[in-house]
């Protein structure tokens, strides 16, 4: 079964809008996990530099490629531009290694993956006294003309942003000569984020969602607990009525509501259960009550890099 809905950007292009999400995925884990991802239908691929996993991912699409299994057109790939990236001298630098680790001449979708700079390295984060080293120059137009130059140069078919805020978005849009084509952001029914949302659509840029089922995976990195969105009431009562699981009736939300979204998950049946999401559909009063869920509650704060929120440019 293959992903039947596609979320269009203003320059035409098409993405899915199921993709396969590889964060905090190992590289014997994404092996298997991508495999059996692209078994099941799965074309948009998301990963990033700092998931540490480019190569293996470069290595499973070009066995596939080789095989003939799929072909680069069928393919939605997107990286990003990493945190000790984020300046105008490095972009073309960072991608180009992105672009050699997945094996590939040009990227689907390029994002600046956080607003915000620290110390180049060849490693882990530079740490001092306990707290991330920042870089504190970060300049957003001239780092959006860098992007728009690998736009130019063909090396990504489309560039965007990740976990940045409206004023941040907007100081792009006010000095840019190619729009953001997409934002990605946490986005689930405890941080719906209506008002960016409705400020990317007016100004056509698409949303795509990342810990779309919450990540409980992730309370050991951040060091606390979670909300587990599976097992909320009216999640459960409308996952019984439709008779499908809660993650299917969360990720269908998102898609209801023209959001494009990238989960993860290493296990196979789940992989398969995720991508079956276009035989149903939430009844509008559901939608309503799925809506009335959220409380504004962000998971992925960036609470693992200690003292970021010091930065100029930190968005939350």
């Amino acid at each position: 079964m293959a992903c039947k809905m596609d979320i269009t950007f203003e320059n035409g292009t098409k993405m899915p809008a199921l993709g396969f999400g590889t964060w905090r995925a190992s590289d014997e884990e994404v092996e298997k996990a991508l495999n059996e991802a692209l078994e099941a239908g799965y074309r948009h691929i998301d990963t990033a530099p700092v998931y540490l996993n480019e190569k293996t991912i470069g290595k499973v699409l070009k066995e596939w490629m080789d095989a003939g299994k799929v072909t680069r057109d069928e393919l939605f790939i997107v990286t990003k531009l990493p945190p000790h990236g984020t300046r105008a001298s490095t972009v073309e630098k960072f991608l180009r290694k992105s672009l050699d680790d997945l094996q590939l001449e040009y990227v689907d979708l390029y994002h600046v993956h956080v607003p915000f700079t620290v110390p180049e390295v060849d490693g882990p984060f530079l740490v001092e006294d306990g707290l991330i080293v920042l870089e504190t120059t970060t300049d957003h137009i001239a780092l959006w003309k860098a992007m728009e130059e690998v736009y130019e140069a063909g090396l990504a078919r489309n560039i965007g942003l990740s976990n940045f805020n409206q004023r941040q978005i907007q100081r792009i849009l006010d000095n840019c000569q190619i729009k953001p084509a997409n934002l990605q952001i946490e986005n689930h029914i405890y941080l719906q984020q209506p008002e960016l949302v409705k400020f990317c659509k007016a100004n056509g840029i698409t949303v795509t969602a990342y810990s779309p089922l919450g990540s409980k995976g992730i309370e050991k990195l951040l060091g606390r607990e979670v909300p587990d969105l599976l097992d909320n009431p009216v999640v459960k009562e409308i996952a019984e009525k439709l008779g499908k699981s809660p993650a299917q009736v969360l990720l269908r939300h998102l898609l209801q509501r023209g959001i494009s979204t990238i989960p993860k998950s290493t296990n196979p049946k789940r992989l398969r259960d995720n991508i079956d999401l276009f035989g149903f559909e939430i009844e509008d009063s559901d939608m309503v009550r799925l809506n009335q869920l959220d409380q504004n509650i962000r998971i992925c704060d960036f609470g693992f890099f200690p003292g970021i929120t010091k930065h100029p440019e930190f968005p939350f």
